[in-house]
């Protein structure tokens, strides 16, 4: 039997044809890949490792005379608030190192391999959940350091870090369409860096709503994070569960993953 090749235009063909189950599978493959990249590089967790250390220690000494009285009775508003604000941060990371990856050629090369188009986006995504994970934990490892005793229980502290990672994946996709469309990795960390900015300390994270001025209070209240951070203090500190601020941080997060998950595919369709 004589040997077939493979051209190109054939390749693409079967690319395109991809079953779900494929694409599911290659998705995974190259999530392990961004795994083998953290363990080669451990460095790409600094963000994730010494940021809710440094973030907890400097925002708790800081704020918690002046807002509180003391540190021990600041850390069930610090807590909540700088996991929020830390997870949702490390979000950034998906879309530069999107472009960073795009700039040196390495999607290039996947067009090149029998997967599925969509698999290097996917896996990618999936990869810096871990990352999200790893700076949950330890957010609230320094909280409990630090005297920390959520009233909610462990299984509300968990529930709570669940819903964190799932609106920061939600929130990654932003980043991965502006990892798409920008031009280098530096801009795309700059436009998040200015998007993520006013919306993480213009919100009820570090300090009492009612102790802003009136016009920015509006603001604070309507802010997507504030009601994220709300509903992470009512579980880990009250047990409450399912009120308002957290089906509007559910269905904000199904909102941007319906809006964002089609145009980021959309764009790198395009690219690649």
């Amino acid at each position: 039997m004589s040997n077939v090749s493979i051209t190109p235009e054939i390749r693409r063909s079967l690319k395109n044809h991809t079953s779900l189950s494929q694409s599911v599978r290659n998705s995974f493959t190259m999530a392990y890949r961004g795994l083998l990249k953290i363990r080669r590089t451990p460095e790409q967790l600094f963000d994730v490792t010494f940021q809710p250390i440094i973030f907890t220690l400097m925002f708790t000494y800081i704020f918690g005379g002046a807002v509180s009285g003391n540190v021990y009775n600041y850390l069930p508003i610090i807590i909540p608030g700088n996991l929020v604000q830390t997870v949702i941060t490390t979000s950034i990371v998906t879309g530069v190192q999107l472009r960073e990856d795009m700039d040196k050629g390495v999607f290039d090369r996947f067009k090149s391999l029998p997967i599925a188009r969509i698999a290097p986006l996917a896996g990618a995504l999936l990869a810096d959940t871990v990352r999200y994970t790893i700076a949950t934990v330890l957010t609230f490892a320094m909280g409990y350091i630090m005297g920390y005793r959520p009233n909610g229980g462990f299984g509300h502290v968990v529930l709570a870090g669940i819903l964190v990672i799932v609106c920061s994946w939600a929130v990654s996709w932003i980043f991965a369409f502006f990892g798409v469309i920008a031009r280098t990795a530096s801009s795309v960390q700059g436009i998040s860096m200015l998007i993520l900015f006013p919306l993480t300390f213009l919100s009820n994270a570090y300090v009492p709503v009612d102790t802003m001025p009136k016009w920015l209070q509006w603001f604070v209240h309507a802010n997507p994070i504030s009601h994220l951070v709300s509903a992470v203090r009512d579980m880990v500190n009250t047990s409450a569960f399912g009120g308002s601020d957290l089906v509007i941080s559910l269905v904000g997060a199904a909102i941007i993953v319906a809006l964002f998950a089609p145009l980021t595919v959309r764009a790198y369709m395009r690219r690649t």
